[in-house]
């Protein structure tokens, strides 16, 4: 298993182009994330596919259904051989208990963590939907109530890292995605920070597409924010 801190979301409509990019990458340097669309549109044979080149597969499908639904789901895709798996925390702690309890009893065990808030939305966003307080308090309500519910971690803002940390556990994982490093643009992302910024503020991984995906050589922009990492 790699053992680096860099997982790269793969957010590319097309199969083709989604495997071109990952024979670009060395397995040695980064994970994949593998979210909606592109399970959509490859299922399994393309985590199969993925897995055939080396990669650890962070599957990023944010489970949400009832106890029994979300367990179901969690243990098929505990079966994939994926590496880490998500569920939402709004879901609650039945839920979470139960994706948990299927994991554990897989043939295969993932990492189980849970989204807190998305990192795009804003306080006023969350205000009208109804969630009262900033997206601080509330990431880190969720991050508990999943820490309580026997989840190995949590989705975060980098922002909210050393937060985090300090009030439920240091081994806690804590994945973050909005992370930009200082020459790449923002994007869609509210809550954003460097990689170096986020680490020392406390983050286990770190989820970039754009910066990478998008570039002409993603290797060489992987091996880019590798170094920066380093220094």
């Amino acid at each position: 298993m790699t053992q680096s801190e860099i997982i790269v979301a793969v957010d590319y409509p097309t199969i083709q182009k989604a495997i071109e990019l990952a024979q670009s990458l060395d397995p040695e340097s980064c994970r994949l994330k593998v979210g909606k669309e592109l399970f959509t549109r490859g299922g399994p044979q393309f985590i199969e596919a993925v897995h055939k080149l080396g990669f650890d597969v962070f599957l990023d499908l944010k489970f949400h259904d009832i106890p029994n639904t979300v367990a179901a789901a969690c243990r098929a895709a505990a079966d994939l051989g994926v590496w880490m798996i998500n569920v939402h925390a709004l879901g609650g702690r039945r839920m979470m208990e139960a994706a948990q309890e299927a994991v554990d009893n897989s043939s295969h065990v993932p990492k189980l963590i849970a989204v807190t808030i998305l990192t795009s939305h804003s306080n006023g966003e969350l205000h009208e939907i109804g969630l009262s307080g900033s997206a601080e308090e509330n990431v880190l309500r969720l991050a508990n109530l999943a820490k309580n519910s026997g989840l190995d971690g949590v989705v975060c803002s980098a922002k909210e890292a050393a937060k985090l940390k300090q009030e439920i556990s240091s081994d806690f994982i804590l994945v973050t995605p909005g992370i930009r490093p200082a020459w790449a643009e923002k994007g869609d992302q509210s809550r954003v920070m460097t990689p170096r910024e986020a680490i020392s503020a406390g983050s286990d991984y770190l989820v970039i597409g754009r910066p990478i995906t998008e570039s002409d050589d993603p290797q060489s922009a992987l091996l880019k924010l590798i170094d920066e990492l380093a220094e």
